[in-house]
């Protein structure tokens, strides 16, 4: 597997941190370098040390699986790419605030690293140089963390005023809609 194969493969793995990392933009009033470096280095860091993880899984059990190792790797890359497909397609809206605090960056930095502990298995069945692949991986989520919070901010101040507003009209419209279905008494 080449350099661009894993690069390819660290965007995949990166659009979970990215799509976060743009909700923590939206919810800051001013951009915050600061809390934009530590999302980063949080989604960065675990989206590297997930398929560490997953790599030295793989090598453990390597002796019983090289039989049908290719079909293991099939299986894994077909498994993420669907659950990418599958959350594509979820209305599920997650709630945005702009807190970098431990507990809260630990959970979203697992949760969005999970795929790559998978491709790290893959990675030790397809004997790919694990310390360039995780590099890799890492700066990109990086980088694509911080341009996250970078267009989720600023599209969070250009438009916020006017989503404000659309939003309370809606909501005057839908009260409106309920007294007027209200059953007289």
């Amino acid at each position: 597997m080449g350099i661009f194969e894993i690069f390819l493969i660290g965007i995949g793995l990166a659009m979970d941190a990215f799509a976060v990392s743009i909700c923590k933009g939206l919810s800051m009033k001013k951009l915050d370098w600061k809390k934009a470096i530590i999302i980063a280095i949080y989604f960065g860091g675990f989206q590297a040390l997930m398929p560490v993880i997953g790599y030295f899984l793989g090598t453990s059990f390597e002796n019983f699986v090289t039989v049908v190792d290719h079909w293991i790797a099939f299986l894994l890359l077909g498994f993420i790419g669907g659950n990418m497909i599958k959350e594509s397609f979820d209305d599920e809206v997650e709630k945005c605030n702009d807190n970098v605090d431990f507990k809260t960056m630990i959970v979203l930095a697992i949760a969005t690293s999970i795929d790559a502990l998978a491709v790290g298995i893959t990675f030790a069945i397809l004997n790919v140089d694990i310390a360039i692949s995780v590099l890799i991986i890492g700066i990109v989520t990086f980088i694509l963390s911080i341009i996250g919070v970078k267009i989720g901010n600023k599209f969070g101040n250009k438009y916020q005023n006017k989503a404000e507003f659309v939003g309370r009209i809606s909501i005057n419209y839908i009260r409106n809609q309920n007294i007027n279905r209200a059953p007289n008494n």
